[in-house]
């Protein structure tokens, strides 16, 4: 009887130590590092609302942060560049156990990194793109371009709904720049898949300025959200970079934009691009 009391002893204490080392269970952004999930206000999606951001990585910046950012224009879509799958699982927690706001993800990986995504040196984090939907997404494709540049890149895309409408959207990240000449054969490989489709929309971080040549194939086939980009600017097209650039686009293909906004943040050197369509 003793020994039984002892290991009952036994068993409590190593439950109490897991719970001390674990934290309090909950979602899995409570684990690592992020402050404990509480509510916020409900926010409600807005259905005719996307959305494009390079969450910076390397940046080491807060997943609260970054949910708190998607939370303030609450997209039906929103496409996610330099995105780890570890961070977006936990930016996906922070959106519904903060926000109310419930989304189904898919990737688009390049890399399996632990330089950037951490994870074991044998069994490293995945990182590229990733889609966030609050509808359903089908008909799952992820491509890497045949050369990357200076890093591996690639463009995903699904099947989803925005607004009530059945559309095709694009996530992608071209070349690093000064690498011209790569983002233009990936800009073909890409444009010749959008142009497959009556009604898309792309979403993603082209390192490059709209007046430039490796971005003719999408303007022949698509328009910016923002009215005054295009391949010879008619107005102030806004800058979507810490470095006054505008790298960051959401191409409409048989689909019209209603009123777009940057919005500044400090938690990427890219800034959130929302669009909301017809």
């Amino acid at each position: 009887m003793v020994s039984r009391r002892r290991a009952r002893v036994l068993a409590g204490a190593l439950v109490l130590a897991c719970l001390v080392l674990l934290g309090p269970s909950g979602p899995t952004g409570s684990l690592f590092g992020d402050t404990s999930l509480s509510v916020e206000e409900p926010v409600d999606v807005v259905p005719n609302r996307v959305m494009t951001w390079n969450i910076c990585n390397p940046c080491e910046e807060s997943n609260v942060n970054r949910a708190a950012e998607i939370a303030a224009s609450a997209p039906q879509v929103v496409g996610l560049q330099e995105a780890c799958v570890r961070d977006v699982e936990r930016i996906r927690d922070h959106l519904r156990y903060r926000y109310g706001l419930v989304y189904r993800v898919e990737y688009g990986t390049v890399l399996r990194n632990w330089g950037r995504c951490g994870g074991l040196p044998w069994s490293p984090g995945a990182y590229g793109q990733a889609v966030l939907s609050a509808s359903p997404m089908t008909d799952v494709v992820d491509v890497e371009y045949p050369d990357g540049g200076s890093e591996d890149r690639g463009y995903m895309a699904v099947t989803t709904t925005v607004g009530d409408r059945s559309v095709r959207v694009f996530n992608t990240h071209l070349a690093e720049r000064r690498q011209e000449a790569v983002r233009a054969q990936q800009t073909g490989v890409l444009a010749a898949e959008v142009a497959r489709h009556d009604r898309a929309i792309v979403l993603g971080d082209f390192n490059a300025v709209p007046d430039t040549p490796e971005l003719a194939r999408m303007w022949t086939l698509a328009a910016d959200a923002d009215p005054e980009c295009g391949p010879s600017p008619t107005g102030d097209c806004e800058v979507t970079t810490d470095w006054q650039s505008k790298f960051d686009y959401i191409f409409l293909r048989g689909v019209v934009a209603l009123g777009h906004r940057v919005r500044p943040t400090p938690y990427s050197d890219h800034h959130p691009l929302r669009a909301d369509l017809n």
